[in-house]
């Protein structure tokens, strides 16, 4: 499924909605994603933060985990697409961990990524955010 302005738009509204769900009572930072499925399908995930911070998940994982829990038995993920909303808003590409996860059940190295930049929404491609993804 090609990656176009709509796409996008629907992917950002899908991830600002998530974002309204999200758990963060401590940092005050509220996110959420939504990622694109090879066949069409949108999941959405937020941020749960833990008073034990290490215990925090990202929104993005928790969108592509939901992901793999809905594929059936032995097929693998295959995300297209990739969006995440703040608020505040702030310049929040995925973090690290969310990079390699993303990386890793992505449908190409080209699948975009929209986060919010310092001058409005970034695209960006998994590849360049994560230019050496760790595999085996």
């Amino acid at each position: 499924m090609p990656t176009n302005s709509a796409t996008r738009d629907k992917l950002l509204t899908a991830a600002r909605e998530a974002m309204n769900h999200a758990y963060a009572p401590y940092s005050k930072f509220h996110v959420g994603a939504a990622i694109l499925i090879s066949g069409g399908k949108v999941f959405t995930g937020c941020n749960v933060e833990n008073a034990s911070y290490g215990l925090t998940s990202c929104a993005e994982r928790n969108a592509i985990f939901a992901a793999i829990a809905a594929q059936p038995a032995g097929e693998k993920l295959a995300i297209e697409a990739v969006a995440v909303a703040t608020r505040p808003a702030s310049a929040a590409a995925p973090c690290g961990a969310c990079r390699q996860v993303i990386a890793e059940f992505a449908a190409k190295t080209g699948v975009k990524v929209f986060y919010q930049g310092a001058d409005g929404t970034k695209e960006s491609t998994i590849a360049q955010l994560l230019p050496d993804t760790f595999s085996f």
